[in-house]
């Protein structure tokens, strides 16, 4: 028989499989991106936006309209920028200088380029390096240094926050 009637043959079944499919990728992308507000290296909130873009389109946008998908991807953009603002505020909370503070956030866009440990140490060195030429004074560099940590942690604890407050705003958009 040529035509053969969809509705009655294995298409649905193949259809309602790669639905669940792409539901368990989604929930695992949203898995890791939570992760990734904890682990350095790891691109956390826009893995986060990912699964959960990718959940709404798995159920065809039925729940999760364009303006819920606006607020997550407004979210996910002040979580990206918390990675470069949180560390250069540490060093200001301390009073370092400028260069200190410029140095933070240069440390914090090299230290990506080398991966982990880059991105753990790039702000601390870069704000250790532009206290001591401002000061020239390696206690002062080394508070500055300490200052910039704190700031990545606060930030890793803010991010962590926006990943959460995203998925809250898909649930709920997703069950009202």
């Amino acid at each position: 028989m040529v035509c053969q009637d969809w509705t009655r043959s294995g298409f649905w079944a193949i259809v309602s499989g790669m639905t669940a499919l792409v539901w368990i990728l989604s929930l695992m992308l949203v898995g890791v991106g939570i992760a990734g507000t904890l682990l350095p290296g790891l691109p956390g909130t826009p893995l986060v936006f990912g699964g959960l873009l990718l959940a709404a389109w798995a159920d065809g946008f039925q729940n999760v309209g364009a303006g819920t998908l606006m607020i997550l991807a407004v979210l996910t953009a002040l979580a990206f920028g918390v990675d470069f603002i949180s560390a250069s505020l540490g060093a200001r909370g301390v009073g370092a200088s400028r260069e200190a503070v410029v140095g933070a956030a240069l440390g914090t866009l090299v230290g990506i380029f080398f991966g982990l440990a880059g991105i753990v140490l790039g702000p601390f060195i870069g704000a250790v390096a532009g206290e001591f030429m401002a000061r020239r004074s390696l206690s002062r560099a080394g508070i500055a240094g300490v200052a910039t940590w704190i700031g990545f942690i606060l930030g890793i604890g803010v991010k962590l926050v926006l990943a959460f407050t995203m998925v809250g705003f898909f649930f709920i958009a997703y069950v009202v």
